[in-house]
């Protein structure tokens, strides 16, 4: 029976609030147990970016590198392959270098990441290239959306001016 260890991830304060990690739990299960996988372990990041910090940053990364270095576990499962991080010139070369040490990397929803052939090494470089694409552009919004606000003259998070009064509430 393969042994897998599951990483969890959700990266901003919503999916945090909305307990995305539940969601993503079930799904694994499901997985797992439709292939007679065994999950031995499993780890929660719960705001953490992939975008922002390394995988030496990442304590749950650290531990999986080091378990696969002891060959405690046989498949590393994850929602998306994005979980794992966006960095194009890191994150394709960590998945390598845990399938060349006997780790087979699953996506719930993009199946087995390969790399039986330079095709597939490229397919996985353009991958992370386009999830650090994105996170680009989604910090490229927010920080517009954020300046928009403060521009409108909305408080928009830090500590409240002086002289103000912070008042939570709906915005108009």
């Amino acid at each position: 029976m393969n042994r897998v260890y599951c990483l969890y991830r959700v990266s901003e304060r919503g999916q945090v609030e909305k307990n995305d990690i539940p969601m993503q739990r079930v799904v694994y299960q499901t997985f797992a147990q439709e292939r007679g996988w065994e999950i031995l372990r499993e780890f929660s990041e719960k705001g953490v970016s992939g975008y922002k910090l390394t995988m030496q940053q990442r304590d749950a990364v650290i531990e999986i590198r080091e378990d696969a270095m002891a060959g405690k576990f046989d498949i590393l499962l994850v929602y998306m392959f994005d979980r794992i991080g966006r960095w194009d010139d890191e994150t394709p070369f960590a998945v390598e270098w845990l399938v060349r040490n006997g780790v087979s990397v699953w996506s719930v929803c993009e199946g087995e990441q390969r790399f039986d052939n330079h095709v597939d090494k490229l397919t996985n470089y353009i991958r992370y290239w386009q999830a650090a694409g994105e996170s680009a552009k989604t910090s490229e919004r927010v920080r517009t959306r954020i300046r928009q606000l403060t521009e409108e003259g909305f408080f928009t998070g830090g500590q409240c001016p002086y002289g103000y009064e912070l008042v939570r509430g709906e915005r108009l």
